[in-house]
């Protein structure tokens, strides 16, 4: 039962796969603070569980929030989840938290409402209604980050699938047992050519192969791939022309199953811009032959994406 909304909040929070980051919103939807650390990825359902729950009323406490005050807590994971159990069937980014009712355990610790999805579903939800989605009745959100994944809008809601795991585009398979093995249990997912997490090893076989380059497996991060890529570095080229064909394969087969309009890009690789979007729009361009408009948005909500698509579904319910 909500108690008076003035006095209510929020807290949205959003798992990925390198940090995690809490936001407290008031009743107006306001974000009032934030907090975030590093992600990590050694720790098991419990122990991470037990880390959310910690930060949570740490933060609870630097504004004296009692629970009466809080309206929920809305947690989304990177993670496959039956959203109606709360129950954590494999999470690629940490594969360690599998086989786990983490709302179970949570709720149990936290005598608020807890809410807990898909991250790139919170992500959706929020570039729906705040962001580059707005006003679209159908709509795709793919996080090209270091993981790749989708979130799906269709008819003002998010879809879900019959076991909550709708949207992972990422390990669809692109070259089924040929190729980097993913979190996911799968060699040659799509993740697996196009997010951040394997980056490093994409830049080893590079090298390993002959390749000449400036990139560090050890090192390489967004920035100086699009830095190598600027100074004419052959393999920087050759991993973000790859990684544009392999999301516009991706994009114009989810494009061919729903027909869905608009696909909306967010997540860190984005950074490289036009050297990523210009070559994936053209090859999508190449792959489709029906001459009804496609179109590609940046999303809008940048940083804060996540941490407030996770508490809308406390504002939703």
């Amino acid at each position: 039962m909500k108690g008076n909304m003035d006095n209510q909040y929020v807290i949205g929070v959003d798992v990925g796969g390198t940090k995690v980051a809490y936001g407290l919103f008031n009743a107006g939807h306001k974000l009032v603070d934030r907090l975030q650390h590093p992600t990590d990825n050694a720790a098991n359902g419990p122990q991470f569980s037990d880390t959310l729950i910690n930060n949570i009323k740490k933060l609870m406490q630097k504004y004296n929030l009692t629970f009466e005050q809080l309206d929920g807590v809305g947690i989304g994971m990177p993670s496959f989840i039956n959203r109606e159990t709360g129950h954590i069937f494999m999470t690629s980014a940490m594969p360690k938290i599998k086989d786990f009712s983490m709302l179970e355990y949570v709720q149990s610790r936290l005598p608020t409402r807890i809410v807990l999805d898909n991250d790139a579903n919170a992500a959706t939800l929020a570039e729906h209604r705040h962001g580059a989605g707005r006003g679209k009745k159908h709509m795709v959100y793919i996080v090209v980050g270091t993981g790749f994944g989708s979130g799906i809008i269709i008819n003002n809601e998010v879809f879900s699938g019959s076991y909550g795991g709708a949207g992972e585009c990422g390990h669809m398979l692109m070259t089924p047992n040929d190729g980097h093995m993913c979190g996911c249990e799968n060699a040659g997912c799509f993740m697996s050519y196009i997010s951040g997490r394997t980056l490093p090893e994409r830049v080893e076989h590079g090298l390993r192969n002959g390749a000449k380059s400036v990139l560090n497996p050890k090192t390489v991060d967004g920035r100086q791939l699009l830095k190598a890529y600027n100074n004419d570095d052959g393999l920087a080229q050759e991993l973000i022309k790859q990684m544009a064909n392999s999301i516009a394969l991706c994009v114009y087969n989810v494009y061919q199953m729903l027909n869905i309009d608009t696909y909306v890009f967010g997540g860190g690789l984005t950074a490289l811009g036009d050297a990523l979007f210009t070559p994936m729009r053209e090859a999508f361009d190449r792959f489709n032959h029906v001459p009804f408009p496609v179109h590609f948005k940046l999303a809008e909500l940048k940083e804060d994406m996540g941490i407030i698509g996770a508490a809308e579904y406390i504002f939703s319910i």
